[in-house]
């Protein structure tokens, strides 16, 4: 790809500073993520689609959202400048140092997007996990906030993909039928990151810096909570439950449904990746013992 004819639409951003040094981090998902430097040494992140869908903007919602969180936060990535084919955002510095136990810092920042509530479930507008578009309809009921919004149309999308087999549809269609025996009826409606797996938090010689790649809603906590603990990074130790629920108290059996959640992201994997996360779908189903 030549990002040079990206160049000159980030610069018409920056009232056309010029940008003397750029690195193609990554394509992931058809989005292209390009850091870059300015004369002045200051340090930025542009971001734009490959081939813009019609359906969802991807850079819109980020930017969308960033605005909401810039508003309430500081440990995301502020937003310079955007429209409906570039964004430009801060840089965060980072690098692969990762701590090996729960840093404060970095809880205390997931307990702090935590505490802010509403009184739906959902966001207004649709956000991202990945490439996926994550619908936010408003919902009073976190039950059909999380069937209708989440598990049905990762679910289709995923055996769309890539046929999972009987043991698996049986399974989570039986979970449909039943959902209201698996979660929390009545929650708080807490704001979520929506995507906070290793990638999106960064550190810097094992300092927490911050948050990156949101696709926010308003949803239960612990569905957040379910998820790191899914991907079980080096920061995630032993007691981090227990250090999460000093803040913010976790239901005494969530243990018992923790799997549901991590469900959602098992088939969002299956979507995105490969057959490989069939298995890990598998292996949370049994968990359940349904």
């Amino acid at each position: 790809m030549i990002i040079e004819k990206h160049i000159k639409q980030i610069e018409n951003l920056l009232n056309k500073e010029k940008i003397i040094k750029y690195e193609l981090l990554q394509i992931s998902f058809n989005i292209a993520c390009v850091k870059f430097e300015l004369s002045n040494k200051k340090k930025y992140i542009a971001k734009f689609c490959i081939n813009l869908n019609k359906f969802f903007n991807p850079i819109r919602s980020e930017a969308k959202n960033l605005l909401y969180l810039n508003n309430l936060f500081s440990f995301f990535p502020k937003l310079i400048n955007w429209n409906n084919e570039y964004l430009v955002i801060e840089y965060l510095t980072n690098d692969k140092n990762k701590p090996t136990e729960t840093n404060s810092d970095f809880l205390k920042s997931v307990v702090e997007i935590h505490s802010v509530s509403n009184n739906l479930f959902g966001f207004d507008f649709s956000t991202q996990m990945g490439a996926l578009e994550q619908l936010n309809d408003f919902e009073e009921s976190w039950v059909k906030f999380y069937l209708n919004n989440r598990l049905i149309p990762i679910f289709e999308l995923a055996n769309k993909k890539n046929d999972m087999g009987k043991f698996i549809n049986e399974k989570i269609n039986h979970i449909f039928k039943n959902i209201q025996n698996f979660i929390p009826s009545n929650p708080k409606a807490s704001l979520l990151h929506g995507d906070l797996w290793e990638g999106n938090i960064l550190f810097r010689r094992n300092k927490f810096t911050g948050f990156i790649d949101p696709g926010s809603f308003f949803g239960h906590n612990e569905m957040e909570i379910a998820y790191l603990r899914w991907f079980n990074p080096s920061f995630i130790d032993s007691i981090f439950l227990e250090k999460y629920n000093n803040y913010i108290k976790l239901e005494k059996n969530y243990l018992d449904y923790e799997p549901i959640y991590q469900l959602y992201y098992a088939l969002c994997n299956v979507a995105l990746w490969d057959k490989s996360y069939i298995e890990e779908t598998k292996k949370i189903l049994i968990k359940l013992k349904i």
